[in-house]
């Protein structure tokens, strides 16, 4: 039983150094493909400082391979580009251009500025368009010892008749519109009259008691400059209707709600209300400049009524019990007191709630949480309301967040995950509220969120971990020795 319980001991001995050993090869492959960008980057940089295109009539280029010949579509060209070269010891990337006159048997090198970063093993291909395009997509990237290897997906353009680089962003946004029928499980794609919403992504879509459809907010980036984008948050709402009540004609309308709007934002959630109302919650705000991008992320509710075009914000009155205490204590002030002015110090501004929840990396999560001033759905509140209830502080809800789920059940709003950013980490969340949308009192935990269960990956070089490896190796090392001392005994 004891050499038993030895080898079932070295056994597991060994999974756990064979799994350290995994996730110190994982760790060395990440920081090895860091490692490669920074050298990319600082290849990048030097490619920099080309400020003009220029043609230089030169000799032969250099030994290489895994470069892209190319056909020019209009001229007796070849275009040559990129390729590697390894003597020995180093290995070579380039991401030069050499053009090849057939006629003149002459070599021709082009210097142009912003080029793709050094590859070789690259796609490319020539088209005719545009006076000529040469693509190259993808490729290889290899250090200096030719043991590390990184990968490209990126698409760029030379267009020939201007001899310019152009790094393409391949994202596309569309604003046509399709509908299926659920009779015949059909699509068929509508023609609408009037002018709708520009093309976008993240919008999001509500039916109307009147069976139109109304379509708020969005994101789309567009070229600010030469490999710069910039996004734009749109709040802009439109509706589609059938014209003249007819299913096969459809027409766009603009929309210019009244009543308090949600700020601009994207990822935002939204769920049908009672009375026909449309729900927004939550959502970001993103602030993004050329080389950093931060949010501002939301918990907030509001509410569209697409009959009276209006927006309203929702507004929590706080629990029932707070409420009956201040209505009792009314009573009993003597005619002529003195009354809770309306909207006190108890009563005006937002409710902000910290928590600081821990992570199992041993990282402090800080949630900010914004809870709106008290009111009602659907509608302001009334002075006569204001006087007899006075609403304490609503007890905390969902934290900020974007990209939440929402579903609306017997008058009972129900908000699932979704995520928020902690400085360079995601948080992903798992918790369940609900709040009664009758009486927007309170919002309901139902399901909390356990910090302890979210995972983050991050590389981390501490030497803490490397001599925990090692030394678990040791460990093994010195337990079989033990175990064949005592075998052997």
């Amino acid at each position: 039983m004891g050499k038993k319980g030895k080898k079932e001991k070295k056994g597991r001995g060994a999974e756990k150094t064979a799994a350290k050993m995994e996730k110190k090869v994982s760790k060395r492959s990440r920081k090895e493909e860091e490692d490669l960008e920074a050298l990319i980057a600082h290849f990048q940089t030097l490619d920099a400082k080309r400020t003009q295109t220029v043609e230089i009539p030169c000799p032969p280029p250099s030994p290489r391979l895994n470069a892209s010949l190319s056909v020019h579509p209009e001229k007796d060209e070849l275009i040559l580009f990129g390729g590697e070269y390894f003597n020995g010891q180093k290995t070579f990337l380039y991401n030069e251009l050499y053009v090849y006159n057939i006629r003149k048997d002459t070599w021709t090198k082009v210097d142009i500025p912003s080029p793709p970063p050094r590859r070789c093993a690259h796609q490319a291909v020539v088209v005719p368009q545009g006076g000529g395009q040469l693509w190259v997509f993808g490729g290889e990237f290899a250090s200096p010892n030719g043991e590390q290897f990184y990968h490209y997906k990126d698409l760029w353009v030379l267009h020939l008749a201007t001899k310019t680089w152009e790094q393409v962003k391949d994202y596309i946004y569309y604003n046509d519109v399709y509908a299926f029928n659920l009779d015949t499980f059909t699509w068929s794609k509508l023609s609408p009259s009037g002018t709708g919403p520009t093309p976008r992504s993240g919008c999001q879509m509500s039916v109307t008691p009147q069976g139109g459809i109304v379509v708020y907010g969005g994101y789309s980036k567009q070229r600010v400059k030469k490999d710069v984008d910039k996004g734009t948050r749109h709040s802009d709402m439109f509706l589609l209707k059938p014209e003249d009540g007819r299913e096969d004609k459809w027409v766009w309308t603009r929309m210019n709600p009244s009543g308090v709007k949600p700020t601009p934002r994207s990822g935002f959630s939204v769920a049908m209300a009672p009375n026909h109302q449309t729900l927004f919650f939550g959502g970001v705000c993103d602030e993004e400049e050329e080389e950093s991008l931060s949010g501002e992320f939301f918990n907030d509710l509001y509410f569209y009524d697409a009959t009276r075009n209006r927006w309203f914000e929702g507004q929590l009155k706080g629990p029932k019990s707070e409420k009956k205490k201040r209505r009792q204590g009314r009573k009993e002030e003597p005619e002529g007191g003195s009354k809770p002015a309306c909207g006190g110090a108890g009563t005006q501004g937002p409710v902000q709630v910290v928590k600081e929840v821990v992570a199992e990396d041993g990282t402090v999560v800080t949630i900010k949480q914004v809870l709106a001033a008290p009111g009602s759905v659907g509608q302001p509140r009334s002075e006569d309301e204001d006087s007899l209830e006075e609403a304490g502080s609503p007890a905390p809800g969902p934290c900020p967040r974007s990209n939440a789920m929402l579903a609306v059940k017997h008058g009972m709003l129900y908000v699932y995950g979704g995520m928020f950013e902690a400085g360079d980490r995601q948080v992903t969340l798992s918790d369940l509220h609900c709040l009664d949308l009758h009486r927007m009192e309170a919002w309901k935990a139902l399901v909390e969120m356990d910090p302890e269960t979210q995972e983050w990956l991050e590389e981390t070089d501490s030497e803490e971990d490397s001599e925990e490896v090692e030394g678990a190796e040791g460990g093994v090392d010195d337990d079989d020795s033990g175990e064949e001392s005592g075998a052997g005994d």
